[in-house]
């Protein structure tokens, strides 16, 4: 398992299972996934108990029942998600709210280094951004991360690792201080760090020998569609693309649908509904249609990741590699609670353009490969032929 400390993941795991969010390489087991982007969705400022059915009102009541009571809205509010059986349900602190919308506009803060978990419990620092307040400490991939702020961290989950490393969402801020206990080698040492608002690195590209383009997407966050939509106006023209979704637990839908957009000329990507009441998701014109297409997927492929992998399967568009994704084919909007915290609550569910429903049974891929996932791709595109 691996995870870095970046990005957004309130640290709460749900207060029941949803208060992860984004992103693995960066972690996550989904909450705010499957959002709409602020022109789609209502702010908690704007958004009120008309846009909400059943279990919504009863969120909204049961906070303003303990404010009036003079009890905690937010605790309240939990109670109401949990018995609502609402599973993507939760309720944010408004300063864990705040940090999932900068999460979504693809800026954290933190140190900017990346953990894993070895067999044997230790941790260990798998990746150091760049121009990051860890790597003007030096600190190096391959490090032993030992302590945050002197709490041992050998054996603790990564989620746990990554909470610390970013701080309580409340107030842990850019120029707030944590001490890391560092091990290299035989030599072990202690640096403080000033946490930092950084940029995330949500798409990726990389040349493979053969001329394949790998476009490895870590989350649908603001403008990475456009920037799909750039990797493959710039890749070599006679070969095929790998869209890596792997690890992408989902993000802004506008941003799925735009990076559809690059391999469609138009047409639906998805339909779904808020309240009942339904709606469809269309690609804009003008998409290569012709190059081939492998898009890899696994069990942390979600949400929005798992709409556009629905979409460019169902349409013929690309060859699904890799293992059945995870089966979030949700969406949420925010309410304001009277204490200034946010509940997320399901407004409804979206389906694939062929109908298919995502939501507890995820996408199955054309074929199935977990190790070389990558080498299964190049030889699938290979297959596909040169489509001059």
């Amino acid at each position: 398992m691996s995870g870095r400390d970046p990005f957004c993941e309130p640290r709460r795991i749900r207060r029941g299972a949803a208060l992860t969010l984004v992103f693995a390489s960066v972690l996550v087991a989904g909450a705010a996934t499957g959002s709409f982007s602020d022109a789609d969705r209502k702010s908690p400022s704007t958004a009120s108990r008309s846009t909400s059915a059943g279990h919504h009102e009863d969120v909204s009541e049961a906070a303003a029942r303990a404010m009036a009571d003079g009890k905690s809205p937010m605790e309240a509010a939990e109670r109401a998600v949990s018995r609502s059986g609402d599973r993507w349900g939760a309720v944010y602190s408004q300063g864990e709210y705040e940090e999932f919308e900068e999460a979504l506009d693809g800026q954290y803060t933190g140190v900017g280094l990346w953990a894993r978990r070895e067999p044997d419990g230790r941790i260990e620092v798998s990746r150091v951004q760049t121009g990051s307040p860890a790597e003007t400490a030096g600190i190096r991939k391959g490090d032993r991360l030992r302590s945050v702020d002197g709490e041992k961290v050998d054996g603790r989950p990564v989620t746990e690792v990554v909470s610390l490393l970013r701080g309580d969402a409340d107030d842990a801020a850019a120029g707030t201080r944590v001490r890391l206990g560092l091990e290299r080698g035989t030599a072990a040492w202690s640096r403080t760090l000033r946490r930092a608002k950084l940029s995330t690195d949500s798409v990726t590209v990389q040349k493979l020998p053969g001329g394949v383009t790998v476009i490895k997407v870590a989350a649908f966050t603001k403008g990475v569609g456009d920037a799909v939509r750039t990797a493959v106006d710039e890749a070599p023209r006679r070969a095929g693309i790998v869209l890596d979704l792997r690890g992408n637990s989902g993000g802004l839908v506008t941003e799925a649908v735009t990076a559809a957009s690059a391999f469609l000329d138009g047409g639906l990507v998805a339909t779904y509904d808020v309240d009942g009441d339904q709606r469809a998701l269309h690609a804009a014109p003008g998409g290569d249609t012709t190059r081939p297409l492998v898009a890899l997927v696994d069990g942390g492929t979600m949400s929005a990741a798992e709409l556009l992998t629905g979409a460019l399967q169902d349409r013929g568009r690309a060859v699904v590699v890799g293992s059945r994704t995870f089966g979030k084919g949700s969406v949420q909007m925010p309410s304001p609670l009277p204490d200034g915290s946010v509940a997320e609550l399901t407004v409804g569910h979206y389906r694939t353009p062929s109908g298919r429903g995502v939501d507890g049974r995820g996408i199955t891929p054309d074929l199935e490969a977990d190790d070389g996932a990558l080498e299964r791709a190049e030889t699938v595109l290979s297959g596909l032929g040169d489509p001059s």
